[in-house]
């Protein structure tokens, strides 16, 4: 070992910090009877020192290092009581991951040695894991990289879910495909543009873990929703231009145009329940960062095996600080947070106003980005629909499977398609939220593709190793009379249909439309709904077989959206008077050519539906406009429809047909129109001489 001398420090910042001329290194533990920081070689092979942290100031260990500086490897071990019982799982043969690392030197994958617990559960384990586990780096602070910071509002903004190694390995044409910094080449941000899209939303970038049960199978974490180290790139993804890269590609992002929103896991780590792996939290303090029962079980809210204490200031602290990191150094413009429920959860349930979702909306810097919830846990009590409040945006699954119902034909569907059109307001006009709250998806990383929803009726899941056990096993789908790809046209038009009429769909309802990665080409996972350890030609996009026809009327879709305010509403529609001309904003229209009757909603044979928008009453007169659009649904056969009344000197414009993608927009003469089986059609309104 080599001879160190701790200096005083400061208990703040946490994690490990270089002032110019050494490092300070701050730890919280309430329960740790010693914290150390250890020393590596420049190789990681060989521990040279291990240093307890001489001052403790409010349950942070800390001390200062000098002449340590930027590329300095460390973990950390802690020493303190064994006694589950109460919560304490201490074991110092264990080396931690510092919660606060800015970097690690490779991706953590399962070891036996991880192990913190003995076999039979009664004693620490006492295998040191020091050599098989990645090491914290300690990085030079980076200069703030400019955002946008949420400078395009949610009315304006579609939303594209990608995960980055599967959005950029087969595509052609870039330097670096696999990694980050393939993010801000050209092919990519081309693409985007073309479609439209204004925000990227990343999966999981926080480094996380590679399960035991998935080494076991030969399988990895793909998806990356077991977090080790909140403030870290995942290794495997930085490539030959490290974390740089990332910088590169959102400076780049930012300078089309486009936003980027970060995954993030705030509700769990990687350790798994009791008999998991000892990587950071579990052994730096168990008792305070993870939510636990009398008796020192963990309660399991996520699905995960364990549960992070949300209500503790330790861990609002390593959430804020973390947020506060990718947004400053990165430019992050906005989070997606993974199984929300939870960060709202307390010892009465469910509060909106719990700490750490009152810190966020409160931050002054974070409570200006764009936040995303995913509205739910598997907790009791863990489905929150339109519980979070502003400024959160939410995942909105019942657009999702309303919208999948009605095209699969389900009966008795419209009313709940009319509600979901108009902005999903039983969930989210209340409390001043605007409709754009509501994250429209038809489709995304957990569950079938949009192509495997027209393709598949069961999830086909055996490559993952649980006997076709995983997974959703509804899926809200319809195979269209064969399980799979098929070589039959008539299936295969029906499909393209479909799929085009959900697209639509999508783009011409109220709220913020997401759109998952590869849907606009047609990808499909081969019937797989849960692919989430395929790091393989499963999960990524096959640029080569690209239905570029479909990524052709996706674009137009987004156009006709951005041309129209009225498709992107902050107010809801209630068939109220507008003061502009005394016309109800909504109006829900029969195909007789009448307005919809209360007896008309009750028909469970119904699959048409029609709708004329305007600007919604009360919006303030600068924002108001004068069009009104006519929306067509039409999930059965041909149907007539009698259009409104058409005003002096105005008509309709059928500009949008999804029955016939590359068909140009169409002056309708005639007082009726057949509206095609399977379609939708968006007719604007025109001034005519």
């Amino acid at each position: 070992m080599t001879t160190h001398a701790m200096t005083a420090g400061r208990p703040w910042p946490m994690g490990a910090e270089w002032d110019g001329a050494g490092v300070n290194f701050a730890v919280f533990s309430a329960n740790a009877q010693r914290v150390e920081v250890c020393l590596f070689s420049p190789d990681g092979a060989t521990e040279t020192a291990r240093l307890p942290l001489p001052e403790s100031e409010g349950n942070v260990w800390f001390g200062r290092l000098p002449g340590l500086g930027p590329g300095a490897l460390y973990g950390l071990r802690a020493h303190g009581p064994w006694a589950p019982e109460a919560g304490h799982r201490f074991n110092p043969a264990k080396l931690l991951i510092d919660p606060f690392a800015r970097a690690l030197t490779h991706p953590l994958r399962w070891h036996p040695a991880m192990r913190g617990t003995a076999a039979g559960g009664r004693a620490p384990d006492p295998a040191d894991s020091a050599a098989v586990m990645p090491k914290a780096v300690v990085v030079a602070p980076t200069a703030p990289l400019p955002g946008l910071r949420q400078a395009r509002p949610a009315a304006e903004t579609v939303i594209y879910e990608a995960h980055a190694r599967g959005l950029t390995m087969r595509m052609q044409g870039l330097a670096a495909p696999g990694t980050l910094a393939a993010l801000g080449e050209a092919p990519v941000i081309d693409h985007l543009m073309r479609l439209g899209v204004t925000a990227l939303e990343l999966m999981p970038l926080q480094a996380f873990a590679d399960d035991a049960h998935l080494v076991a199978r030969g399988l990895t974490n793909y998806w990356g929703y077991q977090p080790v180290a909140w403030c870290a790139p995942d290794p495997r993804y930085l490539g030959r231009a490290g974390a740089e890269g990332l910088r590169r590609a959102v400076g780049r992002l930012h300078a089309a145009g486009i936003e980027v929103i970060l995954d993030v896991v705030c509700n769990h780590s990687g350790e798994g329940g009791a008999d998991g792996p000892t990587l950071s939290l579990r052994g730096l303090d168990n008792a305070s960062y993870y939510r636990l029962a009398p008796g020192g079980a963990f309660i399991d809210d996520t699905g995960c095996g364990n549960t992070l204490n949300t209500e503790h200031p330790a861990v609002i602290g390593l959430v804020l600080d973390s947020l506060r990191h990718w947004s400053g150094a990165y430019g992050i413009d906005g989070f997606r947070f993974d199984l929300a429920a939870t960060l709202g959860r307390r010892a009465a349930g469910f509060d909106a106003n719990a700490p750490l979702l009152a810190a966020l909306r409160a931050d002054s810097v974070l409570g200006r980005l764009k936040l995303i919830a995913e509205p739910w846990d598997t907790g009791p009590g863990g489905y929150r629909l339109g519980g979070f409040g502003h400024p959160f945006l939410e995942w909105n699954d019942r657009f999702r499977d309303g919208v999948r119902r009605f095209w699969r034909g389900d009966a008795g569907t419209v009313p709940e398609l009319a509600t979901r059109v108009a902005g999903s307001a039983p969930e989210f006009d209340h409390a001043g939220r605007p409709p754009t709250a509501s994250v429209n998806y038809l489709a995304a990383h957990d569950g079938f593709t949009l192509a495997d929803v027209v393709a598949y009726r069961d999830r086909h899941n055996l490559a993952n190793g649980e006997n076709n056990r995983d997974g959703h096993a509804e899926n809200v789908s319809d195979n269209m009379g064969v399980e799979g790809p098929t070589d039959r046209p008539r299936i295969a038009a029906a499909r393209a249909r479909r799929i085009r009429a959900m697209l639509a769909t999508l783009f011409l309802s109220q709220g913020t439309p997401m759109l998952q990665a590869g849907d606009e080409i047609g990808r499909s996972q081969g019937g797989n709904n849960n692919a989430y350890c395929q790091d393989n030609q499963t999960s990524w996009l096959d640029w080569a077989a690209a239905d570029t026809a479909l990524a052709a009327f996706v674009a137009r879709l987004a156009a006709f959206r951005r041309a129209h305010p009225v498709l992107r509403q902050k107010l809801f529609l209630h068939a109220r008077e507008r003061d502009l001309d005394g016309r109800p904003d909504i109006v829900w229209w029969h195909e007789s050519g009448r307005p919809m009757a209360a007896a008309d909603w009750g028909e469970a044979h119904r699959r048409f539906l029609a709708v004329k928008l305007r600007t919604a009453a009360r919006t303030p007169p600068f924002a108001a406009r004068e069009e009104a659009l006519l929306l067509v649904f039409n999930a059965g056969p041909p149907q007539r429809l009698v259009l409104p009344p058409r005003r002096e000197g105005r008509g309709w414009r059928c500009s949008l047909d999804s029955s016939r993608p590359a068909h140009p927009a169409t002056s309708l003469r005639a007082a009726a129109v057949t509206v095609p089986a399977q379609a939708v059609l968006a007719l604007a309104e025109e001034r005519r001489e």
